[in-house]
């Protein structure tokens, strides 16, 4: 049995889209906001919060509709052509409403983008879970590790696509000294990313008769099932199991409060403190999710000689002394340069090292019956930490001064470190992984 690359990457095209907009969304809303209808850090913050507040319902919910859906075009495949649609309309009415609002400001305006923004975030929770459900609907369990690998990786370059568009459509010379910046442009290439990316994987991909396929052959392997069907589910514990899961869940999210911060407020940050526009802030988000994707494989063959826990611990300190580093460099010179490209390959280094190794320890702490329940934990603890941190991150900044969002993010990434101490189970060492294996774990990058 031999895993169907083309048919995962065409399936990975609808995750190819999301992680497209999401970069977008998380890059230049927040320029919108803050720039266009000068709203302060803390309002916009709270507002950059919504989605991740929205994501704990719309996710399960709609995961769970399309699990009782059925249709001719199968379960999920609905949801993602109706998400991607709504979300390509409403995603163009946005900047409209902020090049009205630059001509003649009014809190009707400002209302409607509010609106416009909320509605297309629900159109984008409505096929998220669906989306990534489809994988496992028409791949074979044993597989399943090596097709997440492709799914995700799918996803990265969605985002570096995004970012690469960002960066020539928008260098300094075309926005350094504008008082508003158009960025119509932009959210029509993002709408044509993702029409394309699930358009290509409409047009190729049968789900209905794919899904009966794999259910059919895995009727033939009824072995499939026996660590799913294996215990009641209301496994308790031992206490020092327990102690171990809630201080990695307390380290998941601790880093995720650092780095969620910078990804959050960067684009708006050398704004304001380096005078630098969209494109140098992209070019380093670029390089940074390039660092992490280069990453995997050395990442993944030091785990298997270190162990996890060692991995993330190296991964913490490099990752924290990049974010102090970037407060030095950032307040030192005003132009992007080399030196800070250096330190934003290290933090995509150092994010592979915590993020390949943090979900397999906490689902090592379970047994297969209650891998699903231990990897809500793992969002929980993730989500969690980014709905809090754009509105903290935002306060402090408005607050205190921007310059103070590189030492918060080294703060807490070295708070996970001191919570990482504690934990002592879930650190069995893998065999090393080569190609594709090596990114079996890889966590979601448009979070």
């Amino acid at each position: 049995m031999k895993l169907n690359n083309k048919r995962t990457v065409l399936v990975g095209l609808a995750f190819l889209s999301i992680c497209a907009f999401w970069q977008m969304y998380d890059s230049v809303i927040p320029l919108i906001l803050t720039k266009t209808f000068h709203l302060n850090e803390t309002y916009s913050g709270a507002i950059m919060a919504a989605d991740n507040i929205l994501a704990l319902f719309l996710l399960p919910l709609f995961g769970t509709l399309s699990d009782r859906t059925n249709t001719k075009l199968g379960k999920r495949t609905p949801y993602i052509l109706l998400g991607t649609a709504a979300a390509v309309v409403i995603l163009n009415i946005l900047p409209l409403l902020d090049n009205s609002f630059y001509a003649a400001p009014s809190t009707g305006k400002m209302a409607a983008f509010v609106i416009c923004l909320g509605i297309l975030l629900v159109a984008m929770g409505t096929y998220r879970s669906p989306a990534v459900a489809l994988m496992p609907d028409v791949t074979p369990k044993p597989l399943r590790s090596r097709a997440n690998a492709i799914i995700n990786l799918m996803g990265a370059v969605g985002g570096i696509i995004y970012l690469a568009i960002a960066a020539v459509l928008y260098p300094n010379s075309k926005v350094l000294g504008l008082d508003h910046v158009n960025y119509q442009v932009l959210f029509i290439a993002v709408s044509a990313i993702m029409l394309i990316a699930v358009g290509i994987m409409f047009a190729t991909i049968r789900e209905p008769q794919l899904t009966a396929e794999n259910q059919a052959l895995e009727a033939e392997h009824p072995e499939w099932n026996l660590a799913e069907d294996d215990g009641s589910g209301n496994e308790v514990l031992p206490a020092d199991v327990k102690k171990s899961l809630y201080f990695l869940l307390a380290s998941i999210a601790l880093w995720f409060i650092g780095y969620n911060g910078i990804t959050t407020w960067f684009t708006t940050y050398v704004d304001k403190v380096m005078g630098q526009g969209l494109g140098g802030a992209s070019t380093c988000l670029l390089i940074a999710t390039a660092g992490a994707i280069v990453s995997y494989i050395p990442i993944g063959s030091l785990a298997s000689k270190i162990g996890r826990k060692k991995t993330i611990q190296i991964g913490i300190v490099i990752l924290a002394a990049c974010f102090l580093s970037g407060f030095f460099l950032t307040t030192a010179f005003h132009e992007i340069n080399a030196v800070m490209f250096i330190v934003f390959a290290l933090v995509g280094f150092a994010w592979a090292a915590i993020n390949v190794n943090s979900l397999p320890m906490v689902v090592e702490m379970c047994r297969g019956s209650d891998i699903g329940k231990f990897t809500g934990y793992y969002y929980t603890a993730s989500m969690a930490a980014q709905v809090v941190t754009p509105i903290l991150a935002g306060t402090l900044m408005r607050n205190i001064s921007y310059k103070i969002l590189f030492p918060y993010a080294a703060l807490f990434v070295a708070l996970s470190f001191v919570t990482m101490l504690s934990v002592r189970h879930g650190d069995a060492a893998p065999e090393a992984k080569k190609g594709l294996a090596a990114y079996e774990d890889m966590e979601d990058l448009n979070e």
